[in-house]
């Protein structure tokens, strides 16, 4: 154990993050009253190139003039490796009101890449006088981005999030799928006869939860492709929570509600939490370190789980 304390990641709800193109303006109203935490208007993936300047346009009226309540406000600029991207982040930052939250930097291969854009934003900052800082996120979506993660976590003090996006990086890993995210077709063993499908993106998920909480990131799942897929979504979601991710995407508004249903601690899971800490009190006042639950032990380290689920719960009731 280290006797440095991890930095906490951001106490902020990010249970679902709700994707629209920023070339459709009639939907951001519908948007803005959903149940999603973080609302992502989107410059890049969805936006053809002949409308890259009016959604930017889009985008940054719609930031001063829709009502997005206590939402996390997110714009994703596009790729460095595109002539769009300087554009979206000085156009942003000396038009848009300062109710924009944060920047989604797609396709995230470095520290450098960040360092980039850091300084871009900084020098905007400064030069109109913007007194709220603009946040980052980013997303995992290559080869290079999954190797340097945990550089990537610690690039700059801006960073709150990281996701990973499952399309773009199986084509950079050369992975034989065109499925976005769930279940993959041919990855899976046999035992007895018998197919057993295994999860192709857990290993790149873990990678990303460490690095996050190794530097106080929260560590998001990216999307899940086949909107009519309710269970397959569901699955995922229920793996990526497992696993520490706080959130998940939704390119439907239909996912927002599954997103928020599983990355809502149910109301089970946080009274054994609080059973759990009540128990550790108890045990505590008598001067022992352990305690028997429920028929099984627990100890001072499932009083930080149990505090996890507790605190999630309290900030999810307060916002």
């Amino acid at each position: 154990m280290s006797f440095r304390i991890q930095p906490a990641a951001p106490a902020r709800p990010n249970r679902c993050q709700l994707f629209g193109p920023g070339s459709r303006p009639a939907i951001f109203e519908k948007m803005a009253g959903s149940a999603a935490d973080v609302i992502n208007l989107d410059l890049e993936d969805s936006v053809a190139p002949t409308d890259k300047d009016s959604a930017r346009a889009n985008v940054i009226k719609a930031i001063g003039e829709v009502d997005w309540g206590n939402k996390t406000l997110s714009v994703r600029i596009n790729g460095l490796d595109t002539p769009y991207w300087y554009r979206d982040v000085v156009d942003l930052l000396e038009q848009a009101s300062e109710r924009l939250d944060q920047i989604m930097i797609p396709k995230v291969g470095c520290a450098g890449d960040i360092y980039a854009v850091d300084a871009l934003v900084t020098a905007v900052e400064r030069a109109k006088g913007r007194t709220k800082p603009i946040k980052f996120e980013v997303i995992i979506e290559s080869a290079a981005g999954i190797a340097h993660v945990e550089e990537i976590a610690a690039a700059s003090p801006r960073l709150e999030a990281m996701s990973l996006g499952a399309a773009d990086f199986a084509a950079s890993m050369g992975m034989a799928t065109t499925g976005i995210g769930g279940t993959q077709e041919n990855y899976y063993m046999i035992r007895e006869g018998q197919k057993h499908w295994s999860d192709p993106w857990h290993w790149a998920q873990a990678a990303i939860v460490a690095a996050c909480r190794t530097h106080g990131v929260l560590p998001v799942d990216g999307p899940f492709g086949d909107f009519s897929d309710d269970e397959g979504f569901r699955a995922q979601a229920l793996r990526s929570a497992t696993l520490g991710m706080v959130g998940k995407w939704a390119i439907h508004p239909k996912q927002v509600a599954l997103a928020n249903a599983v990355f809502t601690p149910t109301e089970e899971a946080v009274t054994e939490a609080r059973e759990i800490l009540a128990a550790m009190e108890e045990a505590k006042a008598k001067g022992e370190g352990a305690t028997v639950y429920k028929g099984r032990l627990v100890d001072i380290a499932s009083i930080k789980q149990a505090e996890v689920i507790v605190r999630q719960s309290e900030m999810i009731a307060a916002n």
